[in-house]
């Protein structure tokens, strides 16, 4: 709806405040002459006897006394039809449709005293007949039996509705297809005494209104409703052309210029009233611009309805109102102007004498300049606003506003004007104009402004600060930083150092606790206000990771300070940690627990370093609720416990130490190597024994024995892992032989396991004694004595063996000698697997074995071996190629052994691959000839294979 300046209820009261109404004159139109470009530049000629005007579609329509149309396109050139016999009296040019719409004679009355009656034609200028605009449709225009005159006409865009106002006061309604008569009604809408002076179709949605205005009234019908209900909304009127409607952007309403106002008006109420005072002969609206024509001076009589004629000595004031913005636009007088038209983006004044002018509007910023240089900013950001001028346009009139006000001193209207070109204007613009200290107020207010927009940078929240600091404003300064949460409009971390660097360290606090930047709030509570233990509590209450990497951070000034609370914080944090919190959250998470973390317990041992009591604390805590820690903890306890138990000189508490240190070492959770070496550092004895026996070092045992000349102790580790490494019974020889002392009794027990085991070879033992002066024949005499005579028994076995390899040699070689010179009868009656009579057919071996056929298939696993004597035969085989491959291997070896730089590597891998093992040979008797042994060993292969025989 358009603001208007007051509202009225009756005309006086609207000629009372006409006088105190001042609205400023603009030139924002050039007038000028509209010239004919094809007749050197003169003046443009209308017709003669023009008798109705509109425009639309691109062109101005004339109508003419003689009954002619004319069409004048942008070039200006003209164009006719005879559309009627006698005259045109009224033109409608739809605007989104290429109707036109006319109201013509073609014919006079019977007399003088006659009406004549009126012809509504319908063209349609797109399409041709006969060379001129189609014709549609023709009707006569009478509101019932009785003729009268036309006084005006109106036509809906949408082509369903057409209003014809009558001068007896009636109005005809067309309804339907207005270009065909077959798909259309006409109804006789209003009628009256009074003539009809303006008709305006308005449609807002799906509903359709149609205003009429008459010298006295003004009405409102509703024609989406089927009674069409009316409303009375004025009881006076309008002359004739007097009435218009706006824009929709102005929301469509209906102006009625009477003569001492000019009237709004909505489809069910009267809207704002301007007191514009002038007999009014023409009301026109056209982007936002009120057209009103006036005669200069008032007509003496109101009643002349129809009357366009004025006197020679009468001017006609044309003038061009802003309602929004509350200036004239354009004011210009004429001597006789027949109509006003909006077209081609431009007024067009036709006068009666033939000529035509044009109102060309001025630019949007030509206008503003014109404002600019009379000051008049408010009124220019109206207009801008009302012209939809972009937000760079608008902020530019902004900045100008604001630099007047500075100028004149006015800091306070200034940086309000400034506040509106955020986003806009660089804002170091504004700042350098008011960082003198007594501008520091107008200088937070745009700084304030920018952090409500979310523009300010770092800079711009350090120097609104500073301001708040520097003004001791605590008030402002808490109202900034506690504003809620969705309404933060600044980098947090920047004013939280300003505040800390200019001393509000509760202020700098607040802010850290409540956006959640642990960090600052920690960094401020520990350097600057030196509260450890509010410190402790808020470490406490954060979530697992940022209590985590807090407490790596800062976990060693708290545990200088406060130890005990430190430390009853990481044993949460390490175990089940849950964060503290008030009653009122305990509740809420009543709902739904949170599931538990652990932090690593040995990346928090560093921050015990000076604390070993609170450490040693932690670690058995550790150890107890979670028996699966990390090494390191088990490792850095046990370093701990090995200090205690040697600075401790109580015997009782050190035998308690002691024992807590090997039970920490029986965990089987201390890694092997630091742990030896802990208890090497503290010469823990038992530790040092236990982890040598727990790593099989049964050799460093020993060692550790003999070097604290521990001689039972040597033996007794002899015995008990004696039998897992054997060699521990040489060293202890060699260690006792080494010894001066008289070392005979442990001696005489290596002595005795070594002989009993045959662990060294007499020599060795020998060998090996007489390095010690002490060691008489005496201490190996039993030994040597027994070592004999089992060599002895030894070597009469060995004879026995050979006497009887040798005979089962000979044996053979006769047997073979047989085969190979007669012939071998087969005798045997039954099968050697079922022990059945032999049945034919069957099979018969060289060794004596007879099978029959199926017993032989079943059996036998290869068709030239005897099943029976298979599981021997392959015995000797395997013995045969184990020769054949060593043989081979031992070339391998002894190449591999003279090449290499490591020998001793080459027999330790030959050694571990079983090359080395004992096996026992059959070999020929010494003097046997080459040649001779060759072919026997053919022969006792053959015999071996037993070569098969089918009978």
């Amino acid at each position: 709806m358009v603001s208007h300046d007051f509202f009225t209820e009756d005309t006086d009261s609207a000629k009372k405040m006409a006088a105190f109404l001042q609205w400023r004159r603009f030139v924002f139109f050039d007038k000028e002459t509209v010239k004919d470009a094809g007749d050197n530049g003169k003046n443009f000629v209308l017709p003669v006897g023009i008798s109705a005007c509109d425009s639309g579609r691109g062109h101005i329509v004339l109508g003419d006394m003689d009954g002619q149309i004319w069409f004048l396109t942008r070039s200006l050139q003209l164009s006719s039809f005879q559309a009627y016999k006698l005259r045109v009296t009224h033109l409608y040019q739809l605007k989104q449709h290429s109707i036109l719409v006319s109201v013509g004679q073609d014919e006079q009355g019977i007399n003088p005293c006659c009406v004549t009656v009126s012809q509504v034609k319908v063209w349609n200028p797109d399409k041709r007949d006969s060379g001129n605009p189609l014709c549609t449709r023709i009707f006569p225009a009478i509101p019932g039996n009785k003729p009268t005159e036309v006084s005006c006409l109106s036509v809906h865009e949408n082509l369903n509705f057409m209003a014809i106002g009558f001068t007896d006061g009636s109005v005809v309604l067309t309804k339907g297809d207005i270009t065909r008569d077959r798909h259309s009604k006409t109804l006789t809408l209003h009628e009256g005494t009074c003539p009809v002076t303006g008709l305006a179709f308005r449609q807002q949605s799906k509903v359709t209104h149609l205003f009429v205005a008459t010298l006295e009234k003004v009405h409102c019908y509703t024609l989406s409703v089927k009674e069409y209900p009316k409303l009375e909304l004025d009881t006076h009127g309008c002359a004739l052309r007097c009435s218009a409607l706006t824009d929709p952007s102005q929301d469509s309403q209906f102006i009625v210029a009477g003569d001492e106002c000019v009237y709004l008006y909505q489809p069910d109420e009267r809207g704002p009233c301007f007191a514009f005072d002038g007999h009014k002969l023409l009301a026109h609206w056209h982007r936002g611009y009120l057209l009103l024509l006036t005669r200069d001076t008032k007509s003496p009589n109101k009643s002349e309805f129809g009357s366009r004629e004025t006197s020679p000595s009468e001017k006609q004031i044309l003038t061009i109102y802003d309602l929004d913005n509350k200036f004239i636009a354009y004011s210009v007088s004429f001597d006789d102007i027949i109509d006003v038209l909006a077209e081609w983006g431009s007024f067009y004044i036709l006068t009666r004498d033939g000529k035509m002018f044009v109102l060309q509007e001025k630019d949007t910023q030509t206008k503003l300049e014109m404002l600019f240089k009379k000051n008049l900013f408010v009124m220019a950001i109206n207009l801008a606003k009302s012209q939809h001028l972009d937000s760079d346009g608008l902020s530019e009139i902004f900045r100008q506003y604001g630099d007047h006000l500075y100028v004149k001193g006015d800091h306070d209207g200034a940086i309000q004007q400034y506040i509106r070109t955020i986003k806009k204007l660089e804002p170091s613009y504004v700042i350098r104009k008011f960082l003198d200290a007594q501008r520091i107020h107008n200088l937070t207010a745009y700084l304030q402004a920018l952090h409500r927009q979310s523009l300010a940078n770092a800079d711009h929240t350090t120097l609104l600060l500073n301001c708040y600091t520097k003004l001791k404003d605590s008030s402002k300064l808490e109202e900034f930083i506690k504003s809620s949460e969705s309404e933060v409009h600044f980098d947090v971390e920047i004013a939280i150092k300003v505040l800390r660097q200019a001393g509000y360290h509760s202020h700098a606090v607040f802010l850290a606790e409540r956006h959640q930047h642990h960090e600052w709030y920690l960094k401020i509570q520990l350097e600057d206000l030196k509260n450890y233990q509010e410190a402790l509590r808020y470490i406490g209450r954060l979530p697992f990771e940022q209590a985590e990497s807090n407490m790596k951070r800062y976990g060693k000034t708290l545990m200088h300070h406060v130890p005990d609370g430190t430390t009853l914080l990481l044993k949460g944090l390490c175990t089940d940690y849950q964060p503290s919190r008030d009653a009122m959250e305990r509740d809420s998470l009543d709902r739904g627990p949170a599931v538990a973390k652990k932090a690593n317990s040995e990346e928090f041992i560093s921050v015990f370093a000076n604390n070993p009591r609170e450490l040693r604390a932690f670690l058995e805590h550790m150890i107890e609720v979670e028996p699966f820690s990390s090494q390191g903890v088990y490792d850095t306890l046990l370093e701990l416990r090995l200090q205690d138990w040697a600075h401790e000189q109580d015997s009782e508490r050190k035998k308690v130490l002691q024992g807590a240190a090997l039970s920490l070492l029986r965990s089987d959770n201390t890694v092997f190597d630091k742990a030896l070496v802990l208890c090497q550092m503290h010469n823990f004895k038992e530790g040092v024994l236990y982890l040598y026996e727990k790593g099989k070092l049964y050799q460093q045992i020993m060692h550790y024995h003999m070097q604290n000349e521990e001689y039972g102790k040597v033996v007794e580790a002899c015995k008990r892992y004696g039998d897992q490494e054997v060699c521990l019974w040489e060293q202890a020889l060699g260690y006792f032989a080494r010894k001066e002392e008289d070392c005979k009794a442990y001696i005489s027990q290596v002595l005795q396991h070594i002989d009993q085991n045959n662990l060294m070879p007499p020599l060795l033992v020998v060998q090996t004694l007489a390095h010690n002066s002490t060691a008489t024949l005496s201490v190996i005499k039993d030994y040597l004595i027994n070592k004999l005579q089992r060599e002895s028994q030894q070597i009469e076995d060995d004879e026995r063996k050979i006497r009887q390899y040798r005979e089962e040699t000979a044996h053979l070689r006769a047997e073979i000698q047989e085969l190979r010179s007669s012939a071998k009868i087969f005798q045997k009656t039954k099968c050697s697997m079922c022990n059945s009579p032999l049945e034919l057919p069957s099979v018969h071996f060289l060794c004596s074995h007879s099978f029959h056929q199926h017993c032989f298939e079943s059996y036998a696993e290869s068709e030239a071996e005897c099943p029976t004597c298979t599981p021997e035969n392959r015995k000797v085989m395997d013995m045969l190629r184990a020769q054949d491959q060593k043989r081979d291997l031992h070339d391998h070896f002894t190449r591999q052994l003279r090449c290499s730089n490591d020998g001793f590597s080459v027999v330790a891998d030959y050694f571990g691959r079983g090359v080395f093992n004992k096996l026992t040979l059959v070999t020929d008797p010494p003097g046997s000839k080459v040649g001779a042994g060759s072919l026997e060993a053919d022969l006792q292969r053959d015999l071996l294979i037993h070569t098969k025989r089918n009978t």
